[in-house]
């Protein structure tokens, strides 16, 4: 039997999300349905909606819900109806890197979280025979009601407002688990953070929390950096006035910067973060780029230095554990993800990525009625 819901669709590249009833399937036995509550509206919404990575439009995007469950498939033990849940990203729980708990790097993860279908080929959404994309992250949370597949469900205390701690299931974890689950700083150690949007936000948070002494974020809105520094940053620059390289070497005596963490994906960015790096240094990526996007570093007198790049995906979280500890450190004052959060209603669901685009808010939030 199917139920009607109200959902926000992707249907062309560019183009604003349209509000339509939609008609959406019957759980199968390993999902969960959930009434949404909130649902947190990332870059990488956006940027699907483009097509720079290719979910088969129309769909209903949307991967960092928040709500209640109403029922469950037969064969789902973690969940029961009536659980306050968030929404994580999908995995397919049984490649080699799932079952060594690396489920951030599943070997199945472009079919999980962006093919807009189950594993048989079905969508749980369509509209008078047209079949609209469903599943997005294992979820498409930007509509009342979706099926989640189990693997993107955590359950979380009821008195929690879902409203607040949505965003925890991408970006701001994907900030806080690199920091916090990757790099593992040493105290008192250098740290930099390239773009201080909510992926940003949540690495300058995590940084603080893992005891650097030193947290420079960067970024080129004022507003921005200021709300960095209410976060936890101990430096800010604006590389609009500033080179980047200079000013990180500035601050840091010379030594340059024990780690970056760069949301942004620009190579000339990432270029300058490299040069400015200190001995042994490493510089993460973390931001999505268009797939052949390279960057060009200086491997001569760089050499000596010992130095790493990698790329992370997801903070190398395992959302079941890691979403419940940064909502522990939400609690007790270390974490301060509300300062980010602003709330659109659905209708209002454009404005919120308008708003996000252009740095006015960093971290739109949908609020269903």
């Amino acid at each position: 039997m199917t139920t009607t819901v109200t959902a926000a669709v992707a249907r062309a590249p560019h183009e604003p999300l349209t509000i339509e009833e939609l008609e959406l399937d019957d759980i199968r036995p390993t999902e969960v349905r959930v009434k949404l509550a909130a649902s947190g509206v990332c870059h990488t919404d956006a940027i699907v909606r483009d097509q720079v990575y290719p979910t088969p439009l129309p769909a209903v995007l949307g991967h960092e819900g928040a709500g209640i469950v109403e029922a469950v498939g037969s064969e789902v033990t973690t969940v029961v109806p009536g659980d306050h849940v968030l929404l994580a990203a999908a995995y397919c729980g049984h490649c080699d890197l799932c079952r060594a708990g690396k489920m951030a790097y599943c070997e199945n993860l472009f079919a999980a979280d962006f093919g807009g279908r189950r594993t048989d080929g079905t969508t749980a959404l369509s509209k008078d025979g047209e079949v609209i994309s469903s599943h997005f992250f294992g979820q498409s949370s930007f509509s009342t009601h979706a099926n989640v597949v189990q693997e993107s469900v955590i359950k979380i205390d009821p008195d929690v407002p879902l409203d607040i701690v949505a965003p925890l299931g991408c970006g701001i974890q994907t900030g806080a688990g690199t920091v916090l689950n990757e790099l593992q700083p040493s105290l008192n150690s250098t740290l930099v953070v390239l773009g201080t949007g909510a992926v940003g936000a949540g690495a300058i948070m995590a940084g603080r929390v893992a005891g650097c002494s030193k947290v420079i974020a960067v970024d080129i809105h004022e507003s921005r950096l200021e709300l960095a520094t209410e976060l936890g940053a101990t430096h800010t620059v604006n590389t609009r006035d500033s080179d980047l390289t200079e000013a990180i070497l500035e601050i840091t005596g010379g030594k340059g910067a024990d780690y970056v963490v760069d949301t942004t994906a620009r190579p000339e960015l990432l270029r300058k973060a490299a040069d400015a790096l200190g001995i042994r240094g490493t510089l993460v990526l973390v931001g999505a780029a268009k797939p052949g996007t390279e960057v060009t570093f200086e491997i001569g007198l760089s050499l000596v230095k010992g130095w790493t790049f990698k790329t992370v995906v997801q903070g190398s979280s395992v959302p079941q554990v890691f979403i419940p500890k940064l909502i522990e450190l939400w609690k007790e004052g270390r974490f301060p993800i509300d300062k980010l959060v602003k709330h659109y209603a659905l209708e209002d669901i454009n404005q919120g990525f308008e708003d996000s685009a252009s740095g006015v808010t960093v971290k739109p939030v949908v609020v269903f009625a």
